[in-house]
């Protein structure tokens, strides 16, 4: 994630186009057809509610312009099988009735947890909602989550996307600022799902947005205690018992969030008394460097995904939370079913000086960049 000059134009295809995956794994299908479908679904507060289909011959992207939403994920294993790999509903929909915990979500204006809801930002304090215990968490009680974006799909040679708007109001949520975001998310040819964001504000604010997908790389057939997982951190921010950090920036070394090597899921989850919700350190200060944050492979399916982003965290969330939840194809979701990345500043930022920024302010442009590139390894 970056803060530029709105006069300044963003050089974001030239480096991500410099990312390329190892040797040792296989794009899964050379030969693509791209293809994008949209339908109106429902309406939501007298809005039209869109269910996106992206194709690209060898993976699908489902997605929703309510709440940005990803919806599902659909690639082939190591077979030709194809399998949707999000914990999700059978409808767009479900999504309008039912409550979920941000399944494929696009969380904002602030994704993670501020402590007390409160933060202090040029001598003005504000109070937020407390969604989360004693805490605010991803945007307060109808973040962007649940926010009807302007949709507009497009598509070229190389990709097929939607282009979402949204114009958060001054005093949102309790936020300050009239925030105007625009959300891009494509799926390429290459079999990357691509998400990135570019807001603006005209009063100073804080900000930092995320998609909160629930990945299963074996067609959400289990749980995900047996993916293996590699993260480029040497460092995490520890936690209190409300999952605030406590200001510690702690090396992994000898410890749980060490996978700095790969590691099976289920052992480190074992070491770390339950599992994870914690943000690992990729940089400690904002710049536009595309940096590979993690691999992710399930043997059994063979499927790899490869995450890369601008930002300077990512919170890796392990469904510590989820309970008999009633998900889609008849399944129900259980502890650790689910895993999430979620690129971003550091969680509780504006309250800690020793932490990366959240601070927006006119007359600056923030952007963020993730991509997801999957393939797969017999």
């Amino acid at each position: 994630m970056k803060l530029t000059s709105i006069f300044i134009a963003a050089s974001i295809l030239a480096f991500t186009g410099s990312c390329q995956q190892k040797n040792t794994q296989e794009t899964i299908k050379e030969e693509t057809n791209l293809m994008i479908k949209s339908e109106q679904v429902a309406e939501h507060q007298g809005q039209a509610v869109y269910r996106y289909v992206l194709d690209n011959g060898t993976m699908q992207v489902e997605l929703s312009n309510f709440g940005g939403l990803i919806t599902k994920i659909i690639t082939p294993d190591k077979d030709g099988n194809k399998e949707n790999v999000t914990l999700t509903f059978d409808t767009t929909e479900e999504y309008l009735t039912k409550s979920n915990p941000f399944f494929g979500a696009t969380a904002g204006r602030v994704a993670n947890r501020i402590a007390a809801g409160k933060f202090t930002l040029d001598g003005n304090t504000y109070q937020l909602a407390t969604n989360d215990g004693a805490n605010h968490l991803h945007g307060g009680n109808e973040g962007f989550n649940k926010k009807v974006w302007k949709g507009e799909p497009y598509s070229n040679d190389s990709v097929v996307g939607v282009k979402m708007e949204y114009l958060s109001p001054d005093g949102e949520e309790g936020y300050p600022g009239n925030l105007q975001t625009t959300l891009w998310m494509e799926l390429t040819d290459s079999n990357t799902l691509r998400i990135r964001f570019e807001s603006e504000t005209d009063q100073q604010t804080i900000l930092n947005l995320t998609n909160h997908t629930y990945f299963n790389l074996s067609g959400v057939k289990a749980d995900v205690q047996d993916h293996v997982f590699k993260f480029w951190a040497d460092a995490y921010t520890p936690v209190d018992k409300g999952l605030i950090p406590t200001g510690e920036i702690k090396d992994v070394t000898g410890t749980p969030f060490d996978f700095r090597t790969p590691k099976v899921l289920g052992e480190q989850i074992a070491a770390n008394e339950g599992g994870f919700d914690h943000n690992l350190v990729m940089k400690t200060e904002q710049s536009d460097e595309m940096k590979h944050f993690a691999q992710v492979k399930h043997p059994e399916s063979g499927r790899v995904m490869d995450m890369y982003s601008d930002n300077v965290g990512v919170q890796f969330y392990t469904g510590n939370f989820l309970s008999d939840f009633e998900g889609a194809d008849g399944k129900t979701y259980q502890k650790h079913w689910g895993f999430c990345l979620e690129s971003q500043v550091w969680p509780d930022a504006i309250n800690h000086e020793n932490f990366p920024s959240p601070i927006l302010n006119p007359g600056e442009k923030y952007e963020h960049l993730i991509e997801y590139r999957f393939s797969v390894e017999q």
